[in-house]
C-alpha cells in the first residue's frame, strides 16, 4: 500500500512537471502551503483524495489515471477551444490545454499537415492509440465518426482514433494543423 501511495506521489510530480508548474505555483493552485505540498510529492503521505481529484480536474487528466497509473480509455473525443481551461505555451505562439502527461509513456509521432481548400476529402481511417490535433492556421474540419468538429487557430481535439476519422480544410485558405499519434 505504501508503495502505491509513493507511485501516486510520483505521478502527481510528473504531471506538475509536464504542465510546466513549479512546486510553489502548484501548491498555491491547490490551496496548501509549500511544505505540505512538498510532503505530498515526496511520499504521498496524508494527501487527501479530494486534493488528488482537484489536481486531476485542474490538469485535465482522468482521476483514475493518477490513482492507478493506467491511461483511461478514451471513448469519444475532447475539444479544447483556444484560451479555455488550464493553458500553457508548448508551441511558441499557440496556447492549448496541456495533454503532454497523457503522452509521457507512449510513442509519439508528431506530424505537421497543410490541407488545401481544393483537396478532395480523403476516406476516413482508423488506427490504434490516441490522437491529438492542434489547428495552427485556417480552419480544420475534423470528422470523428458521424460528428464534425470545426477547429480554428489554437483549438485542439483529442480523440480515440479507432473511431473513423479524417481532416479537411474548412475555409478558402489552406489550413495547417499539428497532429500527434500516440501508440498504445
Amino acid at each position: 500500500m505504501e508503495q502505491e501511495i509513493k507511485e501516486i506521489a510520483e505521478r502527481i510530480a510528473g504531471l506538475r512537471d509536464a504542465c510546466g508548474y513549479t512546486q510553489e505555483e502548484f501548491a498555491k493552485m491547490i490551496g496548501v502551503d509549500i511544505d505540505t505540498y512538498r510532503s505530498y510529492e515526496e511520499s504521498g503521505k496524508d494527501i487527501p483524495i479530494s486534493t488528488i481529484y482537484e489536481i486531476s480536474k485542474m490538469c485535465g487528466v482522468d482521476f483514475a489515471e493518477i490513482l492507478t497509473g493506467e491511461a483511461a480509455n478514451l471513448t469519444t473525443y475532447h475539444v479544447v477551444r483556444k484560451g479555455q481551461g488550464k493553458v500553457i505555451d508548448r508551441i511558441p505562439g499557440y496556447y492549448f490545454k496541456d495533454l503532454a502527461y497523457r503522452f509521457t509513456k507512449k510513442i509519439m509521432q508528431p506530424l505537421l499537415v497543410t490541407i488545401d481548400p481544393s483537396d478532395k476529402p480523403v476516406a476516413l481511417v482508423t488506427h490504434k492509440g490516441e490522437e491529438f490535433n492542434l489547428c495552427l492556421g485556417g480552419v480544420v474540419i475534423v470528422t470523428i465518426g458521424d460528428k464534425k468538429v470545426e477547429l480554428h487557430e489554437g483549438d485542439s481535439v483529442y480523440f480515440d482514433p479507432m473511431i473513423p476519422h479524417g481532416q479537411t480544410c474548412g475555409s478558402d485558405v489552406p489550413a495547417t494543423f499539428l497532429t500527434m499519434i500516440a501508440e498504445v
